[in-house]
C-alpha cells in the first residue's frame, strides 16, 4: 500500500493529524496496535482547558515536598524503585517549574491553548461527533476560604495576562450550581471557556471515522517496525508493508520506542493515571466536572458514569498497576458527593507522555527528512489534540502555519 502520509498512534493527536491531512488531499493511513482512542485518550478527565495556560509544574513550596515525600497523598504517587532513573528528568522538571521559568513557558504555551477550544469544535463538527463536546466548563471547589481567596487572587492574573475567563461562586451560588455536593464547602472557581468531553475515547474514534470517510485508512500494526524507504517511510501492518512519503510519529507515551531507534535522545517520561466510574445514588446529579484543589482529586459526569481520576503517579511506564490515589480518593469523593456503585471491573490506568520543560514535540526531526513529531502533551493531549492536528498538516503541506511552531521543536534548548 503506498499513501501520501503514514501516522503512526490513533490517540487523540494522531487521529486529529490524520484527519487534518486527509482534509488537505493527502492519502493517509493512520496506525496503531489497538483501535483509536483506546489508551491515554480513553481516560483523561474530558477537559478542553482553555485555561490551562500553565502546564503542570512541579511544586517549589516547602509544605507540598515534604507531603510528597511521606508518598501517602492522592495528587502524587511515586514508586520508590523507579526514581533512580526518573531523577535526572525530576530534576529538570523541577528546574522548569521555578517561578520564572515557569512564566516564559506559559507565555509560549498559550499560543497553543488559546486555540484548543475552536479547534476542537471545528473538527468535532466536520466529524459529526460535536454532541460530544459540552460548553459547561468545569469547577475548582473549595474547603477553606483562605485557598478560595488564592485561587481568586491566582485566575485574576491568569485573566489579565492570558485572556482565561472565570466567576466566582460563593457557598450559596455553589450549592445552586451544584446542589448535591458536600455543603460544607466554601466556594468555587468556575472557568468557563472550557468545553468538557462526555466521551473522549468515542470523541477520538470520532476523528479516526471521518479520516476513513475522508479516504483514509486505519490500520493495524507495529509502529516499531518504522525504517526509512529512500526518501520516505516505511511501517509493516497486518494488512502488509505501507510506503509514504511523510511519517508522523504521535505515539505518546510510546514515542520513544520509535525515536530512540532514529537516534534521537529526547528527555521523556511519564506520569501514570488512574480513573474509576460510578452510578450516582439514588436522583443525584453532578453537572460540572470538578476539581477538589485541597484533596487532589477530579470528579466528572461522563457517559459511562461518574468519572473519579486521581492526579500523578511518578512509575515506569510498564509496571504494573498500584491504583494506591484511587483508594485514598474514593472515600474522600464518597462524603463530596453521593457516588454509588462502581461501574468498572476494575481501575483504569493511563499514562502521560511528558518532556522537562512540560511543552509538547511538534515539528520536522531534526535529523531525518519527511519524519514529524508531535507527543510530549503530557496532562493537554486531549485540550492539544486539534491544535496539533491542523498545525502538523500544515507544516507537511507546506502551508503557513496558525501557530509559530517554533517553540515546540525538537532541538528546543530545554530538550538538549
Amino acid at each position: 500500500m503506498k499513501v501520501d502520509a503514514i501516522v503512526l498512534g490513533a490517540g487523540i493527536v494522531g487521529v486529529s493529524v490524520a484527519a487534518h491531512l486527509q482534509k488537505r488531499g493527502r492519502s493517509v493511513a493512520l496506525v496503531d496496535r489497538r483501535g483509536a482512542g483506546e489508551e491515554t485518550s480513553y481516560g483523561n478527565a474530558g477537559l478542553i482547558q482553555r485555561e490551562g495556560v500553565y502546564p503542570y509544574g512541579f511544586p517549589h513550596d516547602f509544605g507540598a515536598l515534604l507531603r510528597y515525600a511521606t508518598n501517602r497523598t492522592i495528587d502524587a504517587h511515586y514508586h520508590l524503585s523507579a526514581l533512580p532513573k526518573l531523577a535526572p528528568f525530576l530534576f529538570r522538571y523541577w528546574l522548569n517549574s521555578r517561578a520564572s521559568h515557569h512564566e516564559a513557558i506559559a507565555r509560549q504555551y498559550v499560543r497553543l491553548i488559546e486555540h484548543c477550544v475552536a479547534e476542537h469544535r471545528a473538527l468535532a463538527t466536520e466529524a459529526g461527533v460535536d454532541s460530544l463536546l459540552r460548553p459547561i466548563g468545569w469547577m475548582q471547589i473549595f474547603r477553606t476560604e483562605k485557598e478560595l481567596q488564592e485561587a481568586i487572587v491566582e485566575v485574576d492574573e491568569w485573566r489579565r495576562h492570558f485572556g482565561v475567563e472565570s466567576d466566582t461562586l460563593d457557598r450559596a451560588a455553589l450549592r445552586a450550581a451544584e446542589p448535591h455536593l458536600d455543603q460544607s464547602l466554601v466556594g468555587a472557581v468556575h472557568f468557563t471557556q472550557p468545553d468538557s468531553v462526555s466521551d473522549p475515547g468515542a470523541l477520538a474514534d470520532g476523528y479516526r471515522k471521518y479520516t476513513e470517510k475522508l479516504g483514509g485508512k486505519f490500520i493495524i500494526g507495529d509502529a516499531r517496525t518504522l525504517e526509512q524507504n529512500g526518501a520516505g517511510w516505511r511501517v509493516a501492518t497486518n494488512e502488509g508493508t505501507v510506503e509514504a512519503g511523510s511519517a508522523v510519529i504521535a505515539l505518546g507515551p510510546w514515542a520513544d520506542l520509535v525515536t530512540v531507534r532514529l537516534g534521537y535522545k529526547l528527555p521523556l517520561a511519564v506520569k501514570r493515571g488512574y480513573h474509576m466510574h460510578y452510578k450516582p445514588q439514588g436522583n443525584a446529579v453532578l453537572n460540572h466536572p470538578m476539581l477538589d484543589v485541597e484533596r487532589g482529586y477530579f470528579i466528572a459526569p461522563m457517559a459511562r458514569g461518574i468519572r473519579l481520576t486521581t492526579g500523578a503517579e511518578f512509575a515506569n511506564r510498564d509496571a504494573p498497576k498500584t491504583p494506591v490515589q484511587l483508594g485514598r480518593a474514593e472515600p474522600i469523593a464518597r462524603a463530596l458527593f453521593p457516588l454509588g456503585e462502581r461501574v468498572d471491573q476494575e481501575p483504569w490506568m493511563g499514562c502521560r507522555p511528558c518532556t522537562p520543560d512540560m511543552m509538547p514535540v511538534i515539528g520536522p526531526a531534526p535529523k531525518h527528512a519527511n519524519l514529524w513529531f508531535a507527543f510530549g502533551h503530557a496532562h493537554h493531549g486531549l485540550t492539544l489534540g486539534a491544535v496539533t492536528g491542523r498545525l502538523v498538516a500544515e507544516l507537511i503541506v507546506g502551508e503557513k502555519p496558525f501557530v509559530d511552531p517554533y517553540p515546540f521543536r525538537a532541538d528546543r534548548p530545554g530538550l538538549r
